[in-house]
């Protein structure tokens, strides 16, 4: 290859690639444009610091309570959330997306919305950003924000926030221990009083009885809760049930402590009775707590930037897509016409004389 050809390689590189730039800027016009709406909301913040505090006094409830209900919410989840087939079958049967995507299926109309669709969590702020793509600015804005109200109105339904799952643990649990209680008013009515039995096992025996026990109920609960995320090889599970042997040791220790057969059903009902009445005491009291909780923390959704119709495309950039025809243009003519003069060289070379 001469030297002096190289200015003429120069100008023909140049030329042609500003000859590509300009037909790809002119296609362009040919795209149908894209449109993208963006909005931004805010994911709940959680009060613990009361929940942890009133949880505090409730001994090995506090403990089950802050492994299984505790964690914070996170906003992998609200994004998972937006993303499931309930919330984006919605959005394809409210915006009719099957026909507008031209799908055979649902279930493909899902799959082009979800691909048209950018939901990131931000890492710092705990703000979720929704961007949709569409051909339309109304329609792209009106899908973003439509992401919102779907996801609004699911987690209506569902127990997300640290409150929440309170409430309903100890909704549930307030419920079976009315009925529990009463079964045991009954059954210590159908006793009889008995003073001689009273006398031998005291109230305050009782009351120690009835804590007992309610402390390894409650233990066991968070027991089953463990297994069903962890093994049993796990340090967690094994220390859980080190604590539930230490109080079954300790409530059979308190029942052979007992009276005398005489008035063992007496005493029977009535420490069932006070264990009974422990427990709704301790589930109302968590209840209502509870539910000044979740009134304090409001609504779970807050929308930062509503989404609004775009006044500029997203898609095609023209300009970004011109400097980059021209960019890789110039790059590989003058390794085309390289190559190729590298390739005649070498021919005549090997040409017979």
């Amino acid at each position: 290859m001469n030297l002096p050809h190289l200015p003429r390689v120069a100008k023909v590189s140049i030329a042609s690639a500003a000859a590509l730039a300009l037909a790809a800027y002119g296609i362009c016009f040919l795209v149908p444009p894209t449109f993208t709406g963006r909005t931004t909301f805010i994911t709940p913040q959680p009060q613990q610091n009361q929940a942890a505090s009133a949880l505090a006094s409730l001994g090995a409830l506090s403990g089950f309570m802050g492994g299984s209900l505790g964690n914070r919410t996170s906003a992998d989840q609200y994004v998972a959330l937006m993303l499931s087939d309930t919330v984006t079958g919605r959005l394809v049967e409210r915006f009719k997306l099957q026909e507008l995507y031209d799908t055979k299926f649902p279930s493909d109309a899902r799959k082009s919305l979800i691909s048209r669709s950018r939901i990131v969590p931000g890492k710092k702020d705990g703000m979720i950003s929704v961007e949709v793509d569409d051909r339309t600015p109304e329609r792209a804005a009106e899908l973003a924000n439509a992401y919102v109200e779907e996801l609004r109105k699911l987690t209506n339904g569902l127990a997300l926030s640290e409150a929440q799952q309170r409430r309903v643990f100890f909704e549930a649990q307030l419920k079976q221990a009315r009925q529990d209680l009463t079964t045991a008013q009954l059954r210590l009515q159908k006793t009889g009083f008995n003073a001689a039995a009273l006398k031998a096992a005291p109230q305050a025996e009782a009351d120690a009885f009835a804590k007992t026990r309610a402390e390894a109920a409650a233990a066991e609960v968070r027991l089953s809760m463990l297994k069903r995320r962890l093994t049993s090889q796990a340090p967690e599970v094994q220390s859980q049930e080190s604590a539930l042997a230490a109080l079954r040791a300790q409530l059979a220790s308190q029942e052979r402590a007992g009276t005398d057969n005489s008035g063992q059903d007496y005493v029977s009902a009535l420490r069932e009775f006070k264990y009974q009445e422990l427990l709704m005491e301790i589930y109302a009291r968590q209840f209502e707590t509870a539910r000044m909780d979740e009134a304090r923390e409001g609504a779970l959704i807050q929308v930062v930037d509503r989404a609004s119709p775009p006044d500029r495309r997203s898609k095609p950039q023209r300009m970004l897509v011109a400097a980059a025809t021209f960019v890789v243009a110039l790059i590989l003519i003058p390794g085309l016409w390289i190559g190729s003069a590298m390739l005649g060289l070498g021919s005549a070379r090997r040409r017979p004389r």
